[in-house]
């Protein structure tokens, strides 16, 4: 233990240049002392650590000592960093210290970069056998900043083209995920269904940090969501309450004032998809109104506007 400790003390010196010993202990998580008495044994075996006092002043190596604690290559380093990925277990927060200590200081900046360009999280949004022969291709225009041009396939539906902006990959219980920009818009596109991927000479418009661990929470969220229970208000004629009657949840039919031209009624539906599915159907063969909540109104005039739009002259 002692051992990896001063390992991990010389890897964020040569890292980080200077330190204090508050610092240090802090990353390392022991007391200040220990990392005073780790300093003193670092100078003992002949690594020539010095203290710099005053308002800047802490612990430093020597200008041009450097020790090399592996021989990986540049697309070596890239991928065992972006295979482990956000993965917080101490192992692996140690590899990477080192393993990006080691690097030369001219490929720090881009391993590092690819390092944010993939996430590993050990939940998903399903599990199944995935095949992901396109997955090189996709990693070389994510870690590359270049477009990539794909033949996609949602499940039951053609295979469209697309022209995508890659943003990074996300691993999530066992299924590859592709975060990209396409035209404009951010989206998710499951790698198993990805049917050929061709790496462009563009470069991909995406910003040059990216919080992975944000997309892949606020998108799971969203999906999850999908599956609660969901209460729509609408207005609809008296007489087409009955039609509907499956999913009300209040007033009782009792109640209804058969003289009013509208009434309004609470819908309860198991998931989203159930409630603009059924509201779609109903929509068709009865007057109602969709009074809230907005985003299901919004979905449906938009659905209406797309069956328009294909049905013109």
């Amino acid at each position: 233990m002692r051992a990896e400790r001063l390992i991990a003390v010389l890897m964020l010196l040569q890292k980080r240049e200077r330190l204090t010993a508050a610092a240090i202990a802090a990353e390392l998580e022991v007391s200040e002392r220990t990392i005073l008495r780790d300093i003193e044994a670092l100078s003992l075996s002949g690594v020539p650590v010095y203290a710099e006092r005053g308002r800047n002043g802490g612990f430093a190596l020597l200008p041009g000592y450097r020790t090399d604690l592996t021989g990986l290559t540049l697309d070596e380093a890239i991928a065992l960093l972006s295979g482990t990925g956000r993965i917080d277990s101490p192992a692996a927060v140690s590899a990477m210290r080192k393993l990006e200590a080691a690097l030369p200081e001219m490929h720090r900046d881009r391993v590092a970069e690819a390092s944010q360009r993939i996430l590993v999280r050990p939940e998903g949004f399903v599990r199944s056998p995935d095949t992901l022969d396109a997955l090189a291709v996709l990693q070389q225009a994510v870690f590359g900043g270049r477009k990539v041009r794909i033949g996609y396939q949602r499940r039951g539906a053609e295979i469209t083209e697309r022209v995508l902006d890659p943003i990074g990959l996300i691993v999530a219980g066992g299924t590859w995920y592709l975060v990209a920009n396409s035209v404009g818009r951010e989206r998710m596109y499951r790698v198993s269904r990805v049917t050929d991927a061709e790496l462009l000479e563009e470069a991909a418009e995406r910003s040059e940090r990216v919080d992975l661990n944000e997309v892949w929470e606020r998108r799971r969220t969203e999906f999850l969501s999908s599956f609660e229970p969901l209460e729509v208000v609408i207005d609809c004629a008296p007489g087409d309450v009955a039609k509907i009657g499956h999913a009300i949840t209040e007033p009782p039919v009792s109640e209804i004032d058969h003289a009013a031209d509208t009434v309004r009624v609470h819908l309860r539906f198991a998931d989203r998809a159930m409630a603009l599915r059924t509201l779609w159907i109903a929509s068709l063969e009865h007057a109602i109104t969709i009074i809230e909540p907005d985003w299901v109104r919004t979905t449906m005039a938009d659905n209406a506007r797309r069956i328009l739009a294909r049905t013109a002259d």
